[in-house]
């Protein structure tokens, strides 16, 4: 079992930035990848970016490719999420989560990830 912990969300305006973050426990996510997803009120649940277990391998989705950055700390289990340039539509919960095989590398399927977190709010104001 893995625990996964999000934080740094928070209301921001356009155009500013966070550093979410996810804190694993009760396993090591070092030979995981992991993904960060995001869900706003009304729509599905949808893929923001991943990184393999390595590290070597990121993948973004287009809507905030060049604005957002996954990285990975396997010595404290964490991984981050920079989140720079914030427009309205990016406004919702964050989610991070772990691919259910290991040394595997970044899926955009939910289905792919077996544990998830509580979520962590981000609000931007106009």
């Amino acid at each position: 079992q893995v625990q996964l912990v999000e934080s740094g969300g928070g209301l921001v305006q356009a155009g500013g930035s966070l550093r979410l973050s996810c804190a694993a426990s009760g396993r090591t996510i070092s030979v995981y990848a992991m993904g960060w997803f995001r869900q706003a009120p009304g729509k599905e649940r949808e893929f923001v970016a991943g990184i393999s277990w390595s590290g070597g391998t990121t993948n973004y989705a287009d809507a905030v490719k060049d604005r957002f950055t996954i990285s990975r700390d396997n010595a404290k289990n964490t991984v981050y999420l920079q989140v720079n340039s914030l427009k309205p539509e990016d406004a919702a919960v964050y989610y991070c989560a772990v691919r259910r095989r290991p040394y595997s590398t970044v899926a955009l399927d939910r289905n792919e990830y077996a544990y998830w977190g509580q979520g962590t709010q981000v609000t931007i104001s106009s």
